[in-house]
């Protein structure tokens, strides 16, 4: 009876914590969706502790908690397979604008742009 009574905790926990994070603006709204899904189905394991077995029964997974574990892995290696995703998009975002701006102070400045580095100091012949 223990594990129903800390898989609903779990999930409470999981589901308050993402409001909070949502509310606070540091959790964007697409993304919280995907975690209050997964509060929703740790609360559906709560209630119903039989459906695992049930289900793995179904499947012909002859020892049925690995279902859950198995589901878990798939679901991590998905959303780091996302993150990768999103990681390459705004890496090919960034490379883009900062190739603009290049483009842009060579128009400005009718020259090769400033360093970084040398970012404060103005080209001579730019003006003021």
């Amino acid at each position: 009876m223990t594990l129903p009574i800390t898989t609903f905790a779990l999930g409470l926990v999981l589901s308050l914590g993402v409001l909070v994070l949502v509310r606070k603006g540091e959790l964007h709204g697409r993304r919280a969706a995907g975690w209050m899904v997964l509060a929703v189905l740790a609360f559906v394991g709560a209630l119903m502790p039989g459906l695992t077995d049930w289900i793995g029964l179904r499947l012909g997974v002859s020892y049925p908690p690995m279902l859950v574990a198995l589901i878990g892995l798939v679901a991590l290696a998905l959303k780091a397979l996302a993150a990768d995703v999103e990681a390459s998009g705004q890496e090919r975002r960034l490379r883009r604008l900062t190739q603009r701006i290049a483009l842009l102070e060579v128009e400005l400045y009718g020259r090769r742009p400033v360093d970084v580095k040398d970012e404060g100091q103005r080209p001579a012949d730019a003006d003021p």
